[in-house]
């Protein structure tokens, strides 16, 4: 199941996700979501953990508890929405 993670700190990193997270199970992967062009975070993040009721375990405790700070968002992902592609014209 691919989890959803929200409202983090900005200094979050995987590896404290995967200590908050594997608490509750095996995790398949971890990422928090950056900015490309600075490389900083986004404040959000995904957990995929493989065993379902693990998985529901983790939303359950972790949603609205509080890591370095700030109350996680933590629910189930939705698959991303197909979004227009935007037509690239230099402005002169």
């Amino acid at each position: 199941m691919n989890i959803y993670v929200g409202n983090l700190p900005y200094q979050v990193t995987e590896d404290d996700l995967r200590e908050v997270f594997g608490a509750y199970g095996e995790i398949s992967r971890c990422n928090v979501i950056r900015d490309r062009e600075t490389g900083k975070s986004k404040g959000f993040g995904f957990v995929e953990m493989p065993d379902g009721g693990q998985a529901e375990a983790a939303i359950q405790q972790l949603n609205d508890s509080n890591l370095q700070g700030r109350n996680m968002k933590v629910n189930e992902a939705r698959p991303r929405e197909e979004k227009p592609r935007r037509n690239f014209r230099p402005r002169y």
